[in-house]
């Protein structure tokens, strides 16, 4: 049983990365169809302006807590033992011990140069990994219908883990809206982590992960792009937070 809690809405689990890891491994052994959503704070904030979003993150098999705030305040509400969970060492944990029972992975997303380097640096650190192939599908717009040859190849080859690396929303869209399309057991959302193992981009060292200060380094490496994810993003969630404090009804859920 995954224990859930609400954070303004947003069922996010009570968990660590080795246990999230157990977790996936058992629902490929049973072959229980469903996605994992990751949720970093952009994700929670997401969710208070589209129910149809809040409700799809809200029936993946799993939401975990990726963000240091969202560590924080699970932790500030008694659940000492939850860790982040973070997409590219959520990605690499299942990998590593996958490769000791012939688990097969496919990688959707990125580009054919980011998943060139991101399969051959999987199999320089996991020599016995099983990569039943990738596809980089180029701009995807929110709810975007995969085209049936796609689909009918990710299913041929039979994956047993599904990474998907598309950045949210629109990786959990997709995966809610291709769901029964698939075969594949479990479908993962991993947002940066195909450039982040790829090494086209630059990850923040660990102890910056684990300080909460990761949005920091991200903001300065890409500032265009993440500026309003992190500046606007955080803002809106630590008010929100206060107004569920206070009982202010700000948003409508």
């Amino acid at each position: 049983m995954i224990e859930k809690k609400d954070i303004l809405g947003v069922n996010i689990a009570v968990t660590d990365l080795p246990k999230t890891c157990q977790i996936i491994l058992d629902w490929v052994r049973e072959g229980r169809k469903t996605y994992v959503c990751i949720a970093p704070v952009s994700t929670i904030v997401d969710c208070q302006k589209d129910q149809v979003y809040r409700d799809i993150v809200n029936k993946s098999g799993i939401t975990t807590p990726d963000g240091m705030p969202v560590v924080w305040l699970l932790k500030a509400r008694g659940h000492k033992a939850v860790r982040r969970t973070y997409g590219p060492d959520l990605m690499l944990e299942v990998c590593e011990a996958g490769h000791k029972n012939g688990l097969r992975h496919y990688f959707f997303g990125g580009t054919d140069e980011v998943n060139l380097l991101l399969i051959k640096n999987l199999r320089k650190k996991f020599p016995e990994i099983k990569i039943t192939g990738s596809y980089a599908p180029g701009i995807r717009n929110i709810g975007d219908k995969e085209p049936s040859n796609v689909l009918k190849f990710i299913n041929d080859v039979k994956p047993d883990v599904l990474w998907v690396g598309l950045g949210s929303p629109k990786q959990d869209y997709w995966m809610a809206n291709h769901r029964a399309l698939l075969d594949v057991p479990v479908m993962v959302g991993v947002g940066a982590a195909f450039d982040f193992v790829a090494g086209t981009k630059k990850q923040a060292p660990k102890w910056i992960r684990h300080s909460g200060l990761e949005w920091l380094f991200r903001l300065c490496s890409e500032p265009k792009r993440l500026w309003k994810r992190y500046l606007v993003g955080n803002t809106v969630f630590i008010w929100l937070l206060i107004c569920e404090l206070f009982n202010v009804n700000k948003v409508k859920r």
